[in-house]
């Protein structure tokens, strides 16, 4: 399954980072390690964030996106699981509403 995981970087210790060349190098190997499917930086509330999609097999695969984030960068992480058109289209949605609705 997909998940999003929606990442907002504190200023310190990403500051501290860059002042010493070194934020970089560090994004470089946690994209490395993880092969996202997509990857996407931005801002959100004044703060650097990156949004990033990959691929987990199980729950347990959820912590090797999230902790490099959280130990390098104390970053906030917040997790979504995402669904393709044709995940959706699975669901069985009519049925759903047939049982639910």
């Amino acid at each position: 399954m997909r998940i999003l995981l929606d990442i907002q970087v504190p200023h310190e210790p990403f500051n501290s980072a860059i002042r010493k060349g070194t934020a970089g190098s560090v994004i470089r190997k946690i994209l490395e390690e993880t092969s996202p499917e997509a990857v996407y930086f931005t801002e959100r509330e004044g703060c650097r964030a990156v949004t990033l999609i990959a691929e987990v097999k199980k729950a347990s695969d959820v912590p090797s996106l999230s902790e490099p984030w959280f130990l390098n960068f104390n970053a906030d992480c917040h997790f979504h699981i995402v669904m393709s058109p044709e995940d959706l289209h699975e669901a069985g949605l009519e049925e759903l509403g047939k049982k639910w609705g």
